[in-house]
């Protein structure tokens, strides 16, 4: 049995340096469980043992070669047969021979670029892992350790409030406004409703965040939406004249930076979802796009400049009671002179 490689197993640990020390993160796996791995960011190094245990001792291991990888990939889960890498190192541990004790090996990828923050959602997966392998005459014994990457950014230098006027003619006009269209992760949104026309009777108002995943590209692109929050702003009829006001704390949900056209497989964005239900059960909703990004704990605030921009559409009405999907909004519009495109990033 020694002879077609069955003879001896090992078994591999890796050990990465500074460990004790280094920060962990939580990442959902695919099942929807929770699991924490070691916090990097782009540009560090990734070092560390590999520790090769043999279960027998004084029994020798052949093999062709060990080594390890640095790894970060996408994976689309209706597409599982391919793992599409945008990152790969190699570092070539031992060469081919034989093992007859317990051996430690160094590794070192320095300054690794990880462009990309980890993900997990609902039809891909963007992981990092180190992949020892050694290399042996009919199967090749693999061990793989995951990392999580967060990506920082800085305060925007422009970050603009959002203010619209919206409405249905001569039945609804309401103006809303957000004090900004980028937030970070434990930011609170902050924003207030004015009533300027009421001539339906209004029930029920909230606000929702919407997180929309786009996976493929063209006409195979498929969304996946996810109302992340529910938030209630209003209950009861509004007056002409009323102005309510909104503050939502982000920090209280699951919620991942904005990812846009990631490596050309998929794209993560979150969008603000103003619903308003009338005491027929109609439902009329205006949506628009925020950025959410995740800042550097110690990082502190550059001047951010405040401005305005002005959007004019029809809330979108259904008579049957039941909303349509957000991306369908916006099908229709109340004055000659709107505006559909000018959204604010």
């Amino acid at each position: 049995m020694s002879f077609f490689g069955f003879g001896q197993s090992a078994e591999v640990e890796i050990y990465l340096d500074g460990q004790d020390a280094r920060k962990t993160a939580e990442i959902k796996t695919e099942d929807g469980k929770k699991e924490r791995h070691y916090l990097y960011f782009d540009g560090e190094t990734v070092s560390g043992k590999v520790h090769v245990n043999l279960k027998k001792a004084g029994t020798k291991m052949e093999h062709q070669g060990i080594k390890i990888e640095f790894i970060g990939q996408i994976e689309l889960y209706y597409d599982r047969g391919n793992h599409h890498e945008f990152s790969s190192l190699v570092k070539e541990l031992a060469r081919p021979g034989e093992m007859t004790q317990n051996t430690s090996f160094n590794f070192e990828f320095q300054q690794v670029e990880k462009p990309y923050e980890s993900y997990t959602g609902a039809n891909v997966r963007l992981r990092y892992f180190l992949r020892v392998t050694i290399v042996k005459r009919l199967s090749d014994f693999v061990k793989e350790q995951d990392i999580v990457v967060h990506t920082l950014s800085q305060y925007p230098e422009m970050n603009t409030s959002i203010k619209m006027e919206v409405g249905i003619e001569d039945c609804l006009h309401i103006e809303f406004e957000y004090n900004k269209s980028k937030y970070h992760l434990k930011d609170v949104i902050v924003g207030k409703i004015y009533f300027l026309l009421v001539r339906i009777k209004i029930k029920h108002m909230e606000i929702q965040i919407i997180k929309r995943e786009s996976t493929g590209t063209g006409p195979n692109t498929f969304n996946e939406n996810e109302t992340i929050a529910k938030y209630e702003i209003m209950d009861g009829a509004p007056v002409r004249g009323e102005s309510i006001p909104i503050r939502l704390f982000l920090s209280g949900y699951e919620l991942t930076p904005t990812m846009r056209d990631i490596n050309k497989k998929f794209s993560v964005r979150y969008y603000l979802n103003l619903v308003l239900v009338d005491e027929e059960e109609r439902r009329y909703f205006k949506q628009q796009e925020i950025t959410i990004f995740r800042k550097a704990e110690k990082q502190r605030k550059a001047g951010a400049t405040s401005g305005h921009q002005t959007h004019r559409s029809m809330m979108q009405h259904t008579s049957t009671g039941i909303a349509h999907e957000p991306q369908e909004e916006n099908q229709s519009k109340v004055e000659p002179d709107a505006t559909e495109n000018d959204e604010a990033e």
